[in-house]
């Protein structure tokens, strides 16, 4: 059997016609240098381009799935656990058994104030902090201190638990904004290496015309909030698999509760303080808690190794240099645009709803009628009813921009009227499926108002020196919003559901204005970001005045073989015609200094 030849013509080996090619070349160790080390003669340049530029949209494709898989998997580990400590801390007999009187409802209530009342003082910090340490990093310092305060419930006393609750409140507004920028930037890259052929006249790369990154960040913002969405599925795995087998069934805990619904005042009035049939080893608790730690830890890892930069080294450096002052006041000065002013409801409402299907739905008119052994399908029909409807944000490639954040609006209000004259009976199982249907319904509405936000703010804010300005903005009033439901949590439920519904027909008004605002032309006012001062003297920035060139190139160009010039002083008015600045060794031989002036 013949031996195949190989794929590369190797160097030096001889040709089918001896030691010489056809035209005469020789072709053994005589042969020319350009014939040994040249380029490949079947070479395709535009084909090695293409493959290239292929390569880096699977590298976007893997950061935006490494970022969606990381966030989700955090949120998941963080709200299981809170989930189930603030569960097993609200049983009496749990307390007295395991803890004696250490106080356990006081810790919890400072862990969340903790983690609700910090974000407050977020604005302050998070653009600091992310120009910093650079968008990816933040993150990924974000999701490390979620799995410091997994950590810390190996050890539950008040000086784990109450700490790196604040160290969590502190990581959220960082986190978001991070991750917010993150998916943006990956969508503006995604369309680069698409339209990597675009080029002017001169053979130049074009600036991409506003808004053409649209589609593709449309599409990796559903692909997040779908991924997200589902970590409140995840969260309940250990309620289903784990804390479900302890707790007694509805006639006992809603043995004292008397109204539900709409009727209903604070959280769980007459709910029964002991919620356990019998008390779960300290073993398997270990055990639970240390699967979390893993999770934890794995989503660290997505975020290290898969996560790419989101920008060139070069790009950070430039948004570091604008100066560590104008980064603290730019957020502030945003507050002149008017599309962020006309927002800013919609932000405060984004708050609002995520926290009502938590609290309201779930335990005002779930957990009170159906049982707390219920609360955990509750949540995972609101988890898959919000990753499904993520998707639907796709629509926005053909509907108009506004369409999918009306949308979500108009069901959240529709179902807000309809829980506003409801009632449910506790102890009464046959209206349950209205729960689940109302469940999934508000985790379409919360969907399609998170992913239509996030995709409005990387439209109209494509900058992307503004980009982390933008994102914590929005999810500063987020945490302003979530801290003020905290406040209120032992409102009624009229009221609450009054504020909810005021709140968002003022935002999707003041939305509808800005938007014709922006029909009818009317500009912005953006503040203006100023240029960078680099502190660095190298090729990166060469400039007129601060370059490596020496004395002689500055003036006579490349010509090796022109005359040096003369050493002594040099005139002043030669040297101001140059449009040089002297250096400090002509200053003080009597050049044009600041001692002559």
């Amino acid at each position: 059997m013949e031996a195949e030849p190989p794929l590369y013509p190797m160097a030096g080996a001889a040709g089918p016609q001896g030691d010489e090619d056809r035209l005469r070349v020789p072709d053994g160790p005589e042969a020319p240098l350009d014939e040994l080390v040249g380029a490949y003669p079947n070479y395709n340049e535009e084909e090695e381009e293409r493959r290239y530029y292929r390569r880096k949209r699977l590298g976007v494709l893997k950061n935006v799935l490494a970022a969606s898989a990381g966030g989700m998997l955090t949120y998941g580990v963080y709200l299981g656990l809170l989930q189930m400590q603030l569960i097993l801390h609200y049983d009496e007999t749990y307390r007295e058994v395991k803890y004696g009187n250490m106080g356990l409802p006081d810790i919890d209530s400072k862990m969340l104030m903790g983690i609700n009342v910090t974000p407050i003082a977020a604005l302050l910090y998070t653009p600091v902090l992310i120009r910093f340490f650079g968008t990816k990093w933040m993150m990924f310092l974000a999701v490390g201190i979620y799995a410091l305060f997994v950590s810390t419930n190996y050890w539950e006393r008040y000086y784990t638990l109450v700490p790196s609750a604040v160290a969590l409140g502190m990581a959220i507004v960082p986190l978001w904004a991070s991750m917010g920028n993150y998916i943006t930037r990956m969508a503006q890259k995604y369309h680069e290496y698409s339209h990597y052929k675009e080029q002017d006249g001169q053979g130049l790369k074009q600036r991409p015309p506003r808004g053409s990154h649209a589609p593709y960040l449309l599409v990796f913002q559903a692909i997040f909030y779908s991924f997200f969405h589902l970590s409140f599925a995840c969260a309940q795995l250990p309620m289903i698999y784990f804390l479900n087998h302890y707790l007694y069934d509805l006639n006992h805990t809603l043995y004292n509760v008397q109204s539900c619904g709409t009727n209903s005042h604070g959280i769980l009035s007459g709910f029964n303080k002991t919620v356990l049939r019998t008390l779960p080893r300290s073993g398997n608790l270990i055990v639970v808690e240390s699967v979390l730690m893993a999770v934890a830890f794995l989503a660290m890892l997505l975020v290290l190794g898969l996560c790419g930069a989101a920008y060139r080294p070069t790009e950070e450096i430039d948004l570091r240099s604008v100066g560590w002052g104008n980064i603290f006041q730019l957020p502030f000065k945003h507050v002149r645009d008017y599309r962020l002013r006309h927002l800013v409801p919609f932000f405060i409402y984004s708050g609002f709803e995520v926290l009502f299907a938590c609290t309201g739905i779930a335990l005002g008119y779930g957990v009170c009628s159906v049982g707390l052994e219920r609360l955990a399908y509750l949540l995972v029909a609101y988890s898959l009813g919000a990753s499904a409807a993520s998707l639907l944000g796709l629509l926005g490639l053909w509907l108009p921009r506004p369409v999918p954040l009306v949308a979500g609006a108009g069901v959240h209000l529709l179902l807000t009227f309809v829980l506003f004259f409801w009632a449910p009976v506790p102890r009464v199982l046959q209206h349950s499926w209205i729960l689940y249907v109302a469940a999934a319904l508000w985790g379409v509405g919360s969907a399609l108002n998170k992913t239509g936000l996030s995709t409005l703010l990387g439209i109209l804010y494509e900058d992307k020196e503004r980009q982390d300005f933008i994102f914590t903005i929005y999810h500063w009033w987020q945490a302003v919003a979530i801290f003020t439901v905290y406040l209120g949590l032992s409102l009624p439920m009229k009221a609450k559901l009054a504020v909810l519904l005021v709140t968002l027909v003022a935002a999707a008004v003041s939305y509808l204005r800005m938007e014709q605002k922006l029909r009818r032309g009317v500009a912005p006012r953006q503040p203006r970001i100023p240029r960078p001062q680099h502190k660095v003297r190298g090729y990166r920035y060469l400039e007129e005045d601060n370059s490596d060139e020496s004395d002689a190139e500055g003036e006579h160009g490349d010509g090796a073989e022109e005359e040096a010039p003369p050493a002594g002083p040099r005139p002043g008015p030669e040297l101001a015609g140059l449009g040089r600045r002297p250096c400090p060794y002509e200053q003080a031989q009597g050049g044009d200094g600041p001692e002559e002036q």
